[in-house]
């Protein structure tokens, strides 16, 4: 599908589609059509524009979703889209410890 088709279903801007793109979070292949440059873009692509909307609410960065997507590369497998969900799990949980931490501090430090 092109890119106009893919946000109207997705209800993600052109703009934006675009930018994860450019991230490598999902991809297009050239189009049928030697008239123009239109990109064509796979269904899956709806699946994980969802995903990423959800994660981007819930404060994820590109970063964070362009982990998730390497880690997934090439398999379709749940158990495998399960472990490195679990993994950034971890490393979110770690993230939010130490940033407890920096707010303790700077509050303390806010008193003295």
């Amino acid at each position: 599908m092109r890119i106009g088709e893919l946000s109207e279903k997705s209800g993600v801007s052109r703009d934006t589609i675009r930018f994860y793109e450019r991230n490598g979070l999902i991809s297009s292949a050239e189009g049928k059509s030697t008239t123009n440059n239109y990109r064509e873009y796979p269904e899956d692509c709806l699946v994980l524009l969802n995903f990423f909307t959800g994660a981007r609410e819930a404060g994820m960065s590109v970063a964070d979703l362009r982990s998730i997507v390497e880690a997934l590369a090439g398999s379709c497998d749940h158990d495998v889209a399960r472990s490195v969900m679990r993994k950034k799990i971890s490393e979110l949980k770690a993230r939010s410890k130490q940033i407890d931490e920096a707010i303790v501090f700077l509050e303390k430090a806010i008193t003295q």
